[in-house]
């Protein structure tokens, strides 16, 4: 049959709805061809020739016949699609459009793709972290990379107690069963304290969740980096703020509520650092002269902020190829260990 008798065999009256109930079998009686000869068309072989190969192309398109990707994945072995698990607490809801996660997520998919993989993003409530490995269990996806650990370093453990490939953007903590890759928190936090001693700066408020694995070690960084100065940290100057993108204002509605003086902050995230500067802002405070500000994560906005914002730069193109090359080691039955990637502090008009 040659093309133009193939073009002609198609009927213009199909409806979509025919047209979705169109089957292999349907495409391999209407190309005069066997079904086994389509599978293999569909899928790029080359034991069909082209002439035949792109006749069978050409039809399936004009029938709008899809190849489901999945289901053809599991069947020959050969899935090529990593999960990407983004964590939410269900009591802040903190938003997918969060810069950090776009960030993480765009360096993600840039090392997936270098190496020929897709990428399926879901969403988890962080109280039920042991439901990352559904999209694995149900064979959609090879393995897991999970961007943070919240607080359920055992639910962690128990996944990978029972094999599943995952691995985890977080903080190395002690009894750790499961492989993470992570900036070096506690380094962070000391950078980005000293600076602010060095500035002169003595009442340093810290904003962060301490219940968090990576914030606490941004705070040991920080009470070292006071210690180092033989300053005590002051409780009254750690405010337990989420990152959510209004915690910045609470935290210094909270400061002043309780009547501290202080005369920097240290945020550990680029957002609550952005807030807490606005609110300053509309208090009359003037940042840097009466207030210093160091923030973390350095995401792309935080150099166009007014102020320019003092930073902890999180590597995160360097982190999305570490995520994904300690995945692939897992994936291949092959041991992997967890990484810790530097940090440096980027100094802007903020803080100095």
């Amino acid at each position: 049959m040659n093309k133009s008798t193939t073009k002609s065999a198609v009927p213009e009256s199909v409806t979509p709805a025919q047209q979705q109930r169109l089957q292999m079998a349907d495409i391999a009686r209407l190309a005069g061809v066997s079904t086994s000869t389509v599978s293999r068309a569909l899928s790029g072989s080359t034991l069909v020739n082209e002439e035949t190969r792109t006749r069978i192309l050409e039809l399936a398109r004009s029938l709008k016949y899809s190849i489901n990707i999945g289901a053809q994945n599991l069947r020959l072995k050969q899935n090529r699609t990593v999960g990407v698990v983004v964590p939410y607490d269900s009591a802040t809801r903190q938003h997918l459009s969060d810069p950090f996660f776009l960030g993480m997520l765009g360096s993600l998919a840039d090392a997936l793709t270098e190496q020929g993989f897709d990428m399926l993003v879901t969403r988890v409530d962080a109280e039920q972290l042991d439901s990352a490995a559904a999209p694995f269990d149900s064979g959609r996806v090879i393995g897991v990379v999970l961007i943070g650990q919240w607080r359920h370093h055992d639910q962690l453990n128990q996944l990978a107690a029972r094999n599943v490939p995952i691995v985890v953007w977080g903080a190395q903590l002690p009894q750790q069963q499961y492989c993470t890759v992570g900036g070096d928190n506690v380094a962070g936090g000391r950078m980005a304290t000293a600076h602010l001693l060095a500035q002169g700066r003595r009442r340093i408020a810290f904003l962060g969740d301490v219940n968090m694995p990576e914030v606490a070690q941004r705070y040991r960084g920080y009470c070292e980096a006071l210690a180092a100065e033989g300053i005590a940290p002051d409780p009254a100057l750690q405010v337990s703020a989420s990152f959510l993108p209004e915690a910045g204002a609470q935290a210094m509605r909270q400061l002043h509520q309780g009547g501290q003086s202080f005369d920097a902050i240290f945020a550990c995230s680029d957002l609550l650092a952005m807030t807490a500067i606005n609110a300053l802002r509309q208090d009359g405070v003037q940042v840097p002269r009466q207030v210093a500000v160091v923030g973390y994560d350095d995401i792309e906005l935080a150099s166009y902020f007014h102020p320019p914002l003092s930073s902890v730069q999180q590597p995160i193109r360097a982190a999305g190829r570490a995520l994904v090359a300690t995945l692939l080691e897992l994936t291949e039955g092959r041991p992997a260990s967890s990484v810790q990637l530097p940090t440096q502090l980027i100094v802007r008009a903020s803080s100095s």
